[in-house]
């Protein structure tokens, strides 16, 4: 009963309010404590915002964690030991002990919280191995330093830079994302590396000998994640290994007498290292902030979302229906129709090359072929069949402007001036592109296959600089796996993040345009429904 009355002792949180953008609170400081408390779920503290500066819009909703108890202060109404002081800070009744600076005040949290229920040992776990997380002071730890000072402010003045302009990625962020990308170095370090080592090794040898105990009992078919995620599996399991007797328990001599050099290196799962800490809850939202402002997901607007093609009044053989497809089907194809021949009528001009790459069946090309008489048309196919059928159906039409080529589109190497690909899949877009890049032609492509991308010979991810200094291969390629999660049977929201994830992935091909001397726009089809793959990159050479 004498810790849980300790525990009830009546405390003061005072939190600095500037103003508020996006569902963040500013300064940044006054986020991560209220992120804390909503992680702790944490109802201890009365919180006092205190305005920095006059504010008559004050809406808090959506930005504080429920039932906390937050009242809206002036400075004069601190409690006057709290006046000597920086904010964040916690004054304990009778206002005589005060605890201020946002790492003390964190672990003070994450030590109340524990104290007010001790079967959340997880929450006592943030601060990490002997409970030392941010607790060396910021003028001696280069770490506290970093989470507590300069990344917070290093973001809070990026969010402030004008959105007109590509802002630079601050050095402080970088200096993170080095150290993030050092091997990690934690207790039982040798310990774990051996054990990494001993996955690997039954991993590569086959299942009959991939049953090994490291942390748990694996199945063969688990090896091939377990062996590339040791980091992972020890922050999920706090490194619970069996007790087990010593000669069962003893490693393989090739695994005990491997020299320390020849161990694999340890990578980072979260900021200081297997375990996710205090460090994690103050760099997270500072981090969720940067990377929001830091690569926006923005459509340009649509040209001319209403415009559709009169497909009652062209010849039969010129529709998708003609294609052999459902009616519905069809009529999506149409819809997808009217904003690729959109675009491209309007940029082509009286004796304009176009070419229809990954042409398929021809719906593009044969479109274009029709509607664009004085314009030479080349369909380029590698599947015989589909250009077979797309050579008959514009036979049916006496079009006498159209080529079919049946090959890889390395292999043809024809001056051109606008190149149309309508769900080139995977790497196919980014060749289509290429190629009008080399040969100075507009694009006009729809992607596909998202999930499909990656590094070629010819081709590294991400592509453009801004995108480069943001996210690492892994990291985009876990963004391409989200990119095609647009099927219409998935729920509304994951269909929302998939459509922000597809924009991402192409707004990396139009800045890597951009780059190379084109203006570029990502454009969602008009309507959106005509199909889960429905952005379009249009670009233009300067």
């Amino acid at each position: 009963m004498k810790g849980i009355k300790k525990s009830l002792t009546e405390e003061y949180l005072y939190l600095d309010f500037s103003h508020q953008m996006e569902g963040c609170i500013f300064p940044l400081h006054t986020s991560v404590t209220l992120f804390l408390l909503s992680y702790c779920d944490c109802k201890i503290f009365k919180v006092g915002l205190v305005l920095t500066k006059e504010s008559t819009d004050i809406s808090l909703k959506n930005v504080v964690p429920q039932d906390v108890e937050i009242q809206i202060i002036s400075k004069q109404e601190l409690p006057a030991i709290v006046q000597n002081c920086c904010l964040p800070a916690v004054v304990e009744k009778p206002d005589n002990f005060c605890r201020a600076g946002l790492a003390v005040v964190l672990r003070h949290i994450i030590q109340k919280s524990y104290e007010a229920d001790p079967s959340k040992k997880e929450i006592l776990e943030l601060l990490g191995f002997k409970k030392t997380c941010l607790k060396a002071c910021a003028e001696v730890s280069q770490w506290t330093r970093l989470c507590e000072l300069t990344i917070p402010l290093a973001i809070e003045n990026f969010l402030k830079e004008s959105s007109d302009q590509h802002p630079t990625i601050p050095a402080e962020i970088l200096q993170l994302e080095r150290k993030l990308s050092e091997p990690v170095r934690v207790h039982n370090d040798d310990k774990l590396r051996r054990q990494k080592l001993k996955q690997q090794k039954a991993a590569g040898v086959g299942p009959a000998h991939a049953k090994s105990k490291v942390l748990r009992q694996e199945t063969s078919e688990e090896l091939d994640s377990s062996s590339k995620s040791l980091e992972l599996q020890v922050a999920f399991s706090k490194l619970a290994v069996y007790e087990e007797p010593a000669t069962t328990n003893r490693e393989p001599s090739h695994i005990r007498k491997a020299k320390v050099s020849d161990l694999p290196s340890l990578e980072h799962v979260f900021a200081e290292g297997l375990y996710f800490t205090l460090a994690d809850i103050v760099l997270l939202p500072c981090i969720h902030h940067f990377l929001e402002k830091g690569i926006e997901v923005m459509f340009s607007p649509h040209p001319c979302p209403t415009w559709t093609l009169d497909w009652n009044s062209l010849p039969a053989a010129v529709s998708p229906k003609e294609g052999k497809m459902s009616s519905d089907r069809a009529l999506r194809k149409q819809q997808q129709l009217n904003n690729l021949v959109y675009v491209v009528t309007s940029q082509a001009k009286p004796g304009d090359r176009i070419v229809d790459f990954c042409s398929g069946g021809g719906h593009v090309g044969i479109v274009l072929a029709h509607m664009l008489p004085s314009c030479q048309v080349t369909l380029i196919e590698n599947k015989e069949l589909s250009l077979i059928r797309a050579k008959k159906r514009s036979d049916e039409l006496g079009l006498s402007n159209i080529w079919f080529i049946q090959a890889n589109m390395e292999y043809f190497t024809g001056m051109f001036n606008i190149g149309v690909a309508l769900h080139a899949c995977g790497v196919a877009t980014d060749m289509v592109i290429e190629h009008c890049i080399k040969t100075r032609a507009a694009f006009v492509t729809c992607p596909c296959c998202y999930g499909f991308i990656q590094n070629t010979s010819k081709f590294n991810f991400p592509k453009s600089e801004q995108f480069k200094k943001t996210l690492s291969y892994k990291e985009h390629m876990i963004l391409c796996r989200f990119a095609d999660q647009t099927a219409v049977q998935l729920p509304a929201q994951r269909r929302l993040i998939g459509k922000q994830c597809m924009c991402l992935v192409d707004l990396d091909r139009a800045r890597a345009a951009e780059e190379r001397g084109y203006s570029v726009q990502v454009i969602s089809m008009e309507p959106e429904s005509c199909s889960p793959k429905n952005n379009m990159i249009v670009g233009v050479p300067i």
